[in-house]
């Protein structure tokens, strides 16, 4: 562990290096009911809802960089020249520059004209598994979902979908990197095929300019030189894994919720009107990304603890999101409560995450579509989940509906 702060013989430990490991565990919420932190094998855990919400905002913290890569081996090659300068690891002015770039793509406007294409969507993938009463969510919903949104909004055609589905998810285990022998390979083949495509996209836009994302760079490219060619690329590599992989699995993570709460299901069927609040209780309950990534800038203090330059710190939404400091009745999920304390996956700060109306566009569509046109979900078999670091939920879910 780089920097890490001191063991203290107080504070708890928790392996979440174990892929058995789960956050939403009686062992988490003890850990979190003894201490705001604990200790693991990587770094400083962020358990609680009030340190994590002022950690977030706090500019004595970095987000992801090089350390975090260096950490697990990876100093350079395909990962470090695409991780190390991606928008969600730049700060001041840099990082306003280029968000500038791709804020207009996510503004309320636009995110609202793109609920009906999502609506169509999710009304036809519901419709095939209504037909055939058995899916593999992930495959048959959570997948196809926001690769058709992401599509949309970047003018990548339809056709292409299946060139880079693998790549889309497999990029993001980035944040996985410590789980695995074989993880790093599957993000550099994945860095490796999505750059590449995306410079496909660019000279394709740059003879062919349409009404989308990727023409709109193009053009401000050639227009002043404000963004470089290599930027496009990164730009574009990380707005295709994160629009697809953090989405996909939400949405599985909310059918695995809906599955141990099947009234709550029926209830959302009955009354489409608890789509908001729905939304915001499945992110609360079991968040995609479960952890978001810090690095101390320099030595200090915070509460009791000295925080060491360069400590890696792991704010952890999903314990904090059942905090009961933060929330009320904070260990029973209800579609029915309006929560005001908001949610921590989606981060904090000028790091807040771009697409974060967008996610719940998607699951505002998605979820009253399937409540209405499918009983509640029951888990048909075993299956495979990634995590418990990153972003974590379901890469195979076996689904029968009531």
């Amino acid at each position: 562990m780089i920097g890490s702060a001191p063991a203290s013989p107080a504070a708890p430990f928790l392996n979440v290096l174990d892929p058995a490991f789960d956050f939403g565990s009686p062992e988490a919420a003890a850990a979190r009911e003894h201490s705001w932190y604990a200790e693991s094998p990587i770094g400083l855990l962020v358990l609680r809802y009030e340190e994590a919400h002022e950690l977030l905002r706090d500019q004595r913290l970095k987000p992801n960089s090089e350390k975090y890569l260096e950490m697990n081996g990876i100093s350079d090659g395909p990962i470090y020249n695409w991780f190390v300068p991606m928008i969600g690891n730049q700060n001041g002015d840099e990082h306003r520059r280029i968000r500038g770039l791709v804020n207009k793509a996510f503004t309320p406007r636009m995110i609202n004209d793109l609920r009906g294409f999502i609506r169509v969507q999710a009304e036809n993938l519901a419709a095939e598994m209504a037909r055939t009463g058995v899916c593999d969510f992930v495959e048959d919903f959570a997948n196809k979902l926001p690769l058709a949104v992401m599509c949309q909004m970047l003018g990548i055609p339809p056709a292409d979908y299946e060139t880079f589905r693998t790549w889309s998810t497999d990029i993001g285990l980035v944040f996985s990197l410590a789980s695995g022998t074989d993880t790093a390979t599957r993000v550099e083949n994945a860095v490796i095929g999505l750059t590449e495509y995306s410079e496909f996209l660019i000279q394709n836009k740059k003879a062919h300019p349409t009404d989308d994302l990727i023409s709109a760079l193009v053009a401000a490219h050639e227009a002043d030189g404000g963004v470089s060619m290599a930027e496009i690329r990164n730009l574009l590599v990380t707005l295709v894994f994160a629009a697809h992989d953090t989405t996909r699995h939400q949405l599985s993570n909310a059918m695995v919720t809906f599955s141990e709460h099947p009234a709550q299901w029926t209830l959302l069927g009955e009354r489409p009107e608890l789509t908001a609040q729905a939304v915001e209780e499945v992110i609360r309950w079991r968040p995609a990304a479960t952890t978001l990534f810090r690095f101390a800038r320099e030595d200090f203090d915070y509460r009791d603890l000295r925080i060491a330059q360069d400590t890696f710190l792991l704010v952890c939404a999903a314990p904090a999101q059942r905090d009961p400091r933060a929330y009320q009745d904070a260990g029973t999920f209800d579609i029915t409560v309006t929560r005001d304390t908001p949610a921590l996956q989606f981060g904090g700060g000028p790091h807040y995450c771009l697409g974060a109306a967008l996610a719940r566009a998607e699951l505002g569509e998605a979820l009253p579509v399937l409540a209405r046109r499918l009983g509640p979900p029951s888990i048909a078999g075993p299956y495979s989940s990634r995590g418990p670091v990153g972003i974590c939920g379901p890469e195979t879910l076996p689904l029968s509906f009531g």
